[in-house]
């Protein structure tokens, strides 16, 4: 009886956890894609990039995490890949027109909160 038990609760645990990293890959994609297509600059180890190399760059830290192994939720994107440079411990800033540079986990914080409101 406890086996059926665990059995019929992983079955059904199965497609919640399917759909959480469906939606969570959702995320990180929008994540990258508010990146490149932002006019912000994307500040690294000092030098300024724009949307498009930013967002080059975070899939590629990104898509490194995934060759580990490691599934990430959005906001273990934001904090493994898009907060700080991993080579210089640095921590990467984001400056849009006409605002001063912010740490570049605010912006995709917010990105990320206003991606899932609009869901």
């Amino acid at each position: 009886m406890t086996r059926t038990l665990l059995l019929l609760a992983a079955i059904f645990a199965w497609p919640v956890s399917a759909n959480a990293s469906v939606t969570a890959e959702q995320e990180i994609q929008h994540l990258l894609n508010a990146v490149a297509d932002s006019p912000c600059t994307f500040i690294r180890n000092g030098k300024s990039y724009d949307g498009e190399d930013a967002r080059s760059h975070l899939e590629r830290k990104y898509n490194y995490i995934l060759g580990k192994g490691h599934e990430l939720t959005a906001e273990q994107f934001i904090e493994h890949a898009g907060t700080q440079s991993s080579w210089s411990g640095r921590n990467y800033q984001i400056q849009c027109p006409d605002s001063p540079a912010e740490p570049s986990a605010d912006w995709l914080l917010r990105a990320l909160a206003a991606y899932r409101q609009a869901q």
